[in-house]
């Protein structure tokens, strides 16, 4: 993906977050990986949101029953359903699945080499929380890389990150060495590190994960 059009798409992102009804509430929005790091083209686009659960939200059965799903009103938000049916998604069960809900929104391109990770922890908090649970099953395609950039945080937009991103001026060190600061041994780093390049090479088109932590 062309790097101006990748923060282009972080942009868009952004201005709905920060503007727009979303199906969850969104407390925090970050980039990691390739972007962060000022390449280009970027491999793939990855983006972290941190979601909120729905409080307060009434059943919608109506909109159950017209849409042919459960759960509108109770985990994504119905007025948010009522205004765009057309990326109410659901997962395997039937029930709606916020976090695919907010990757139809955010995503609108199908074809985008663009993945979203949405948890209801912040990225920092669910990057270690990851890193510690595969390092224990040595299930290394699940570690989030940690090199991000917040740029939205309870309310506020950072447009100044946004700019050094444009720029590709910030400075992060190598993947393998991000982890020994996760607490990788380094030979541990380098096979997770492969690992995790090998699973984002399978990868196609936009994706989406949720995660609870």
């Amino acid at each position: 993906m062309d790097r101006d059009a990748a923060l282009d798409r972080v942009e868009a992102v952004l201005d709905a977050v920060a503007e727009e009804r979303l199906p969850v509430p969104v407390r925090e929005c970050w980039v990691y990986g390739d972007v962060a790091l000022g390449k280009d083209p970027v491999t793939r686009l990855d983006v972290y949101v941190t979601k909120d659960l729905l409080l307060g939200g009434d059943p919608a059965p109506d909109l159950d029953a017209e849409l042919g799903v459960e759960g509108i009103g109770r985990t994504v938000d119905a007025e948010w359903a009522r205004e765009h049916p057309e990326w109410v998604r659901v997962n395997d069960s039937g029930h709606v699945a916020p976090e695919k809900c907010l990757a139809a929104h955010l995503l609108p391109d199908d074809d985008e080499p663009v993945h979203l990770e949405v948890c209801n922890a912040g990225f920092e908090r669910n990057v270690t929380q990851r890193a510690e649970g595969a390092r224990a099953r040595e299930n290394y395609e699940q570690v989030i890389d940690p090199r991000g950039v917040c740029l939205y945080a309870e309310g506020q937009r950072s447009d100044d990150a946004l700019e050094k991103l444009r720029e590709s001026a910030l400075a992060f060190p190598t993947l393998e060495e991000s982890l020994t600061m996760l607490g990788f041994e380094e030979e541990e780093a380098e096979t997770a590190a492969e690992a995790m390049r090998a699973y984002e090479e399978r990868q196609e088109g936009a994706t989406v994960r949720g995660d609870v932590v």
